[in-house]
């Protein structure tokens, strides 16, 4: 007993009392600390614990600790069974060995197989280089699994130190990313390359850090303020998600009435349609006890993405935000919208849309910068995606926006409309310009006649009561009937059964 004691004590002290205090004057917890503060107190089982590298050249035959720099294993979330990867970067660095990522491969294999989220905390300097190959096939392996597992199991990445190299492909590939501020960095190549072979001068946070990850390439989903709070961010996420695809989302019993009101939302909308409102107050008033957990908000801000719960039942909110850029999509938000709404669709989390769109944003940059294909891929989403569906149109539903943001004719579920919905294929504005250009032109008084014409044409066309009349729009409601009509829509629809003609994948335009 005493041998195994002394081997448990070897691998919890990992790379030694001297650089886990090194680690800790950074401002950084140690692998199987963070791990600690993610889980359920006393909840962690560790595997692998001694497994240590088989190389024998540089002279690591004479340099092995236990558990070779990452620390793997399972434990519990909220009481739900959870697979966690840390790495250890007091172990040489947290590098990559071809024995460290067996250990990472075994965890994903269980998780796969039993049908339980992944968590990778990543804190490594990238491949073992003493190693060579086998270091990068292991990548490969890790590689591979993230893909087998996507869209089967929840996968979670949080960098919280380096990740360089290769090794930035793992997090890319699973489902969402937290990064933590001033600590965290990735980039394929970094700044000394950079500098070698471009001569651009950058430092590691403004070429890779949290928030260049979080608002211009965005490939991380959550910037957080400290590792504390971003293993707290993790744990809230789960409980809007089931455990695998096969499962439902975990139903909460909510305190928060079905058939609550909300008169705010009857005057949120202003007269003017040229001027912006906040949509986040529109979702607060609705969702459950106005918490939203927003994903991916410094990136491509003129649409909203998130969880949240409407009767104790986790949903999937994308709505359109008028306060930035007046709600316009474009090649980002088409982008962020249509992968939050495939994750939704692969974990069975149904999908509400709010709309107050003026179609996609016109210019030369964008159609240089693929707005026809990026905009299908958001399209190419809802139309595939056979979880519940509902819209509610608050204001403007213009041209390719309206069919895009989950219409009736891409198979959604209900319909909904404020009467201060305008559904139409343009602005009145632009539609008169075109339509009367002549007539305005031609006219003694061309500023009334034009006035005249877009007041007819407000009346005529820019109003749900003709989408309604075609069956188009399910229903007009007065806003303050939102909550509750949702709630009703979305219990009509818990035996909903819908699905895609048989097909090994589709061709989503890339």
């Amino acid at each position: 007993m005493k041998r195994i004691d002394d081997l448990r004590a070897e691998a919890l002290a990992g790379g030694g009392a001297k650089k886990i205090e090194q680690h800790h004057e950074s401002g950084k917890l140690t692998a199987r600390e963070r791990v600690n503060l993610l889980l359920d107190p006393d909840s962690f089982c560790e595997l692998g614990m001694f497994v240590t590298h088989r190389c024998n050249d540089f002279g690591m035959e004479t340099k092995k600790v236990l558990g070779d720099g990452v620390v793997t294993g399972y434990g519990y979330i909220h009481g739900r069974l959870v697979y966690v990867i840390a790495e250890d970067f007091t172990v040489f660095g947290g590098s990559l060995s071809q024995a460290y990522a067996e250990k990472i491969g075994r965890i994903q294999d269980l998780a796969l197989r039993n049908g339980a989220p992944v968590i990778g905390l990543k804190d490594s300097g990238g491949a073992r280089i003493q190693e060579g190959v086998d270091s990068l096939a292991g990548y490969g392996d890790v590689f591979l699994r993230n893909v087998l597992a996507s869209g089967v199991i929840p996968q979670i990445s949080a960098v919280m130190g380096p990740c360089a190299g290769g090794a930035v492909y793992s997090p890319a590939l699973t489902d969402f990313v937290f990064m933590v501020k001033q600590s965290s960095y990735m980039f394929l190549t970094g700044p000394d390359v950079i500098r070698e072979v471009t001569h651009e001068e950058v430092t590691f946070e403004e070429l890779g850090g949290a928030m260049v990850h979080n608002s211009r390439s965005g490939v991380a989903h959550f910037a957080t303020e400290s590792e504390e709070q971003c293993l707290s961010m993790i744990r809230e996420l789960l409980t809007y998600l089931p455990q695998n695809n096969m499962e439902d989302p975990p139903l909460i019993e909510s305190s928060d009435p079905a058939d609550r009101m909300e008169d705010s939302l009857d005057s949120v909308v202003p007269p003017d349609p040229s001027k912006p409102y906040d949509m986040m107050e529109v979702l607060r008033a609705v969702v459950d006890d106005g918490r939203i957990f927003e994903v991916h908000r410094e990136y491509a801000p003129s649409l909203i993405v998130g969880f949240a719960r409407l009767g104790g039942r986790p949903v999937g909110l994308i709505a359109n935000q008028p306060n930035h850029l007046a709600g316009v999509l474009d090649t980002l938000t088409s982008v962020k919208g249509a992968r939050f709404i495939r994750f939704c669709d692969c974990f069975n989390i149904p999908l509400v849309v709010f709309e107050d769109a003026p179609g996609f944003l016109p210019g030369v940059s964008q159609e240089h910068s693929g707005v026809i294909k990026e905009g299908a891929k958001m399209l190419y989403a809802f139309c595939e995606a056979t979880v519940p569906r509902l819209t509610v149109i608050t204001r403007k539903a213009y041209g390719g926006a309206y069919i895009a943001m989950n219409s009736k004719h891409i198979r959604c579920d209900l319909n909904f409309a404020w009467p201060t919905a305008q559904i139409a294929v343009m602005g009145a504005e632009g539609a008169v310009k075109i339509l009367f250009r002549r007539d305005i032109a031609s006219d003694e008084d061309p500023a009334a006649r034009r006035q005249l014409l877009v007041d007819e044409y407000n009346e005529k066309f820019n109003n749900p009561y003709i989408a309604a009349n075609r069956g188009y729009i399910d229903e007009v409601i007065k806003p303050h009937e939102t909550r509750p009509k949702l709630i009703s829509a979305l219990r009509s629809l818990e035996s909903k059964r819908d699905g895609n003609p048989p097909k090994k994948h589709g061709n989503l335009p890339l």
